[in-house]
């Protein structure tokens, strides 16, 4: 791990048996609020990206849009929403993913890209994939090109980065918390 993702991850506080017993929650709120932190947390993105063709960032409601809109200014690209059922004003594709104790459904406007766009997908964490799988079937429908998947963080135990491996997908993130 580099200088930047350590001093990121040491940004990250960790709030134990949150929102239930046993679950070590990665807030990422102590790295929006370190200006220096959330500095190199966009940098490394934009260090990552700098130099390639990205024509949209589709960030995941809710965390991922804050990263999200600073990548796309910073690469020049557009902003596209990935958002939860409901929340969209115009025609939409809608992709269903399963969560620990039912569904969720996320969806993107179907104009959201032209086809052969080339796409960086962001959220704050991958966990067990689940929506992050979800946006990329989205966007695949579009027949947009997925460049990467990126987060901030990679939670590698419960399994989502691989399965999104799996998928054919790229992984990028900056830190990861692995058995801790």
């Amino acid at each position: 791990m580099d200088y930047f993702s350590e001093s990121i991850k040491q940004a990250i506080r960790t709030v134990p048996d949150w929102p239930n017993p046993g679950v070590q929650f990665r807030d990422i709120t102590t790295v929006l609020q370190d200006r220096t932190a959330f500095r190199k947390l966009i940098d490394a993105f934009v260090h990552r990206y700098h130099g390639q063709q990205i024509d949209a960032v589709a960030a995941v409601d809710a965390r991922g849009f804050i990263i999200g809109s600073a990548l796309a200014y910073e690469l020049n690209a557009g902003l596209v929403l990935v958002r939860k059922k409901g929340k969209l004003p115009f025609d939409t594709l809608v992709e269903d993913y399963q969560l620990e104790y039912g569904t969720a459904s996320v969806e993107l406007h179907k104009d959201a890209f032209r086809q052969g766009d080339r796409v960086i997908l962001v959220d704050d964490l991958i966990a067990t994939g689940g929506t992050m799988m979800a946006a990329s079937r989205l966007i695949r429908r579009i027949r947009a090109e997925i460049v990467e998947v990126a987060a901030m963080i990679d939670l590698p135990d419960l399994g989502g980065s691989q399965k999104l491996r799996d998928e054919g997908l790229a992984v990028y993130t900056v830190c990861s918390f692995e058995g801790e």
